[in-house]
């Protein structure tokens, strides 16, 4: 019986430690700080705060195609009481103006965004109808064109870009996107924010670096 005692009490440790070193760590213990999860996306690994998290089946961590979060801004916490969407409807659900959304998805070597202001944007856009705004360049997009109805909207010194819809029967939305080794950072804010762009901008920073293991 001896050697089967210690076979149980030696095994009964190992299954211990292993326990111990599989036990999941990235839970964020400051006080206030939401609950965050590892989630690779593009084979880019990603913290993201669980109650942002706008789609049920992405509540999980490991790898995911795609991750859709809610912040509130400017204080880029979680929303109190965010409402349930659907992979099909996250997109096409009307936005609250407090809201700064955003989508992680690989992009799978898909032209990166810098490359797109450089090639495809300026063969739409409507070189005669430029203009500038609190330091931002607006150009609209002409129309008859796939970005009808929209403007890009730039700042060269500091690569603040986002695509923009206009004001009409409903509050345009804009839509700026950065790149992260294999993934793809959408954010999506309410055009009227463009009033306030550098501190969107520093937002959107500040999200990045937190998502990808700092906060400052």
């Amino acid at each position: 019986m001896a050697p089967l005692i210690a076979s149980c009490a030696i095994g009964a440790c190992a299954l211990a430690i292993i326990t111990y070193l599989l036990w999941p760590t990235w839970t964020n213990t400051t006080a206030g700080d939401p609950d965050r999860l590892p989630v690779i996306i593009g084979d880019t690994l990603f913290n993201v705060p669980t109650r942002s998290i706008r789609v049920k089946m992405q509540k999980r961590s490991g790898v995911q195609e795609r991750v859709d979060l809610a912040f509130l801004y400017p204080s880029l916490t979680a929303p109190e009481t965010p409402k349930h969407v659907t992979a099909e409807t996250v997109e096409t659900d009307p936005a609250p103006i407090d809201r700064l959304f955003v989508s992680i998805a690989a992009h799978h070597d898909a032209m990166s965004p810098e490359e797109r202001l450089r090639i495809i944007y300026p063969r739409y856009w409507d070189v005669n109808a430029s203009r500038s705004a609190d330091g931002l360049t607006v150009r609209p997009f002409r129309e008859n064109t796939a970005y009808a109805t929209e403007d890009l909207v730039f700042d060269d010194a500091s690569a603040f870009v986002a695509r923009c819809t206009r004001d009409e029967k409903t509050p345009g939305m804009c839509m700026s996107v950065r790149r992260v080794d294999g993934a793809d950072l959408t954010f999506r804010f309410p055009r009227a924010w463009l009033a306030q762009w550098r501190d969107v901008a520093g937002a959107m920073d500040r999200l990045v670096k937190w998502m990808r293991g700092t906060r400052g």
